[in-house]
């Protein structure tokens, strides 16, 4: 970033003033810009950790799910094998 000091400012602070005052407001600036990144690193960390977590649950309940289907599936696989033994012993 270019920062200049106006003619009239400079010749009240001087030219030692004025080079301070650069580069207390090009300090300010870099503190700004990394304050800004940390805190966009730290909500997208938080935002990803919700997400996460989000999923794990959803992932959980279609386990559950796919686990009640496939008992359901079973009882009916042996129900239909014992069906069939009976007619055929029969």
């Amino acid at each position: 970033m270019l920062i200049t000091v106006p003619k009239a400012l400079r010749e009240k602070l001087g030219e030692e003033g004025a080079n301070c005052l650069v580069d207390l407001l090009n300090f300010q600036a870099q503190n700004s810009d990394n304050s800004i990144t940390t805190f966009v690193e730290e909500k997208f960390e938080r935002r990803l950790s919700e997400e996460l977590s989000k999923l794990r649950i959803e992932m959980h309940k279609n386990q559950a799910a796919t686990i009640r289907w496939m008992f359901v599936f079973w009882v009916g696989q042996i129900g239909a094998l014992l069906g069939i033994l009976v007619a055929f012993f029969s």
